[in-house]
C-alpha cells in the first residue's frame, strides 16, 4: 500500500509541474561591493539567466561579497559556482603565485572577461595630493580584506620598495564606506581598481572636491612590462565632477571564472544568455557599452577556458 501511495504521489505531482521545479539548479556568483561595477556585472548576468529558467530550469543569485579574491577561495571551496575576479588574480590563483604561492587553484576555468579595470587614485583636493608619491605620509584607504584592489595595492607597494607603514594611517573600508570616510576628512585618499564610470567615485568626487591622480612611474613601468595581465590605461576626462583632463593609470580586466567542477551544460547556459542577449548586456552599465565578442573571449584570460563556455564559442565560431 505504502508503495502505491509514493507512485500515485509521484504521479500527482508530475501532473502539477512541481517535479519539474523540483529539478530546478540554482547557482551563486560572487560579486564585491554593492557599488561596485562588479556588483552589476553579477546581478546582470543572473538577470539574463533568470528570463530564460522556464527553458533551461536554472536560476542564479549573486550576493555582494568582498571582492576577486574571496569570489576565487570561495569557488575553490564549492560555496560559489563561479563568481568575478580581476585578471592578475585569476592569473595568480591558478598558477599559484603572489597570494596564492603554494596553494594553486588548478581547477579554476575562465569564462570570459568583462571590462577594463583601471586602478585609480582619488585625492581630496586639499591634501596636497599631485601624484602617488604623495600619498606617503598621509591617510589612505588601501581597500578591504579579500579584495582585488588590496591585494593589487600591496603589489604595487611592494614594486615601490614600500609598505602600509608607509602611510599616516592605512585604512581597509569596503568600497560602499570609503567615499564618505573621503568626505568626512577622516581619509585624505582612496584606492579602488574599477571600471569607470563608478557610482562610488561619482560620489566621493560630488560629496568633497577630490581629483583622480596619475599613477606613473618606473616602478608602474616595470609592473607593465613584466606581467602579461597588466596594461597602460586611461581614465577619460569628464566622467566625473571637477575632472576635466584624462588620468594615466595601469590597470587589469574585470573576468569571469568558475572551477571545473562545475558541469558543462550549467557553464554553457550563463555563456549563452549573456552572448545571445549581448546588446542587452552591454545596456545594463555604462562600463560594458563598448565590449566586444571578440575581446571577452580572449582579453586577461589566464586559467583554461571552461569547457561549456568552450563549446559554445566553437558553436559560434568564434574560436577553433
Amino acid at each position: 500500500m505504502n508503495i502505491i501511495t509514493k507512485a500515485a504521489f509521484a504521479a500527482a505531482l508530475a501532473c502539477t509541474g512541481t517535479v519539474a521545479a523540483a529539478q530546478e539548479r540554482f547557482i551563486t556568483i560572487g560579486t564585491g561591493g554593492q557599488t561596485g561595477v562588479y556588483f552589476v556585472v553579477g546581478q546582470s548576468i543572473c538577470r539574463l539567466v533568470n528570463r530564460g529558467t522556464a527553458d533551461h530550469n536554472l536560476k542564479c543569485t549573486a550576493p555582494s561579497t568582498g571582492g576577486s579574491i574571496a569570489n576565487i577561495n570561495a569557488i575553490k571551496a564549492g560555496d560559489m559556482d563561479m563568481g568575478v575576479a580581476q585578471s592578475d588574480w585569476q592569473y595568480h590563483a591558478y598558477n599559484g603565485s603572489s597570494q596564492f604561492e603554494g596553494d594553486a587553484f588548478d581547477k579554476l576555468r575562465a569564462v570570459f572577461s568583462v571590462h577594463g579595470e583601471p586602478f585609480t587614485v582619488v585625492a581630496r583636493a586639499d591634501a596636497g595630493i599631485e601624484n602617488f608619491d604623495d600619498l606617503f605620509g598621509k591617510r589612505v584607504n588601501v581597500g578591504n580584506p579579500g579584495s582585488g584592489q588590496r591585494a593589487t595595492m600591496d603589489v604595487v607597494l611592494g614594486a615601490m620598495g614600500k609598505s602600509d607603514g608607509d602611510f599616516a594611517l592605512a585604512s581597509e573600508l569596503k568600497p560602499a564606506e570609503q567615499s564618505a570616510a573621503l568626505g568626512d576628512n577622516k581619509v585624505d585618499a582612496i584606492i579602488y581598481t574599477v571600471g569607470h564610470p563608478n557610482g562610488s567615485i561619482q560620489e566621493a568626487t560630488s560629496t568633497v572636491d577630490a581629483r583622480l591622480v596619475n599613477v606613473t612611474g618606473d616602478a608602474i613601468d616595470t609592473l607593465v612590462n613584466d606581467n602579461p595581465y597588466y596594461a597602460k590605461a586611461t581614465i577619460p576626462g569628464g566622467l566625473y565632477k571637477g575632472n576635466d583632463d584624462d588620468v594615466t593609470t595601469f590597470g587589469v580586466k574585470a573576468t569571469f571564472v568558475t572551477s571545473s567542477d562545475v558541469p558543462d551544460d550549467v557553464v554553457y547556459t550563463v555563456v549563452s544568455a549573456v552572448f545571445e542577449n549581448f546588446d542587452r548586456f552591454k545596456g545594463l552599465h555604462p562600463a560594458f557599452a563598448n565590449l566586444t565578442e571578440e575581446e571577452m573571449i580572449s582579453g586577461g584570460l589566464s586559467a583554461p577556458l571552461h569547457p561549456g563556455a568552450e563549446k559554445y564559442y566553437k558553436e559560434r565560431g568564434w574560436i577553433e
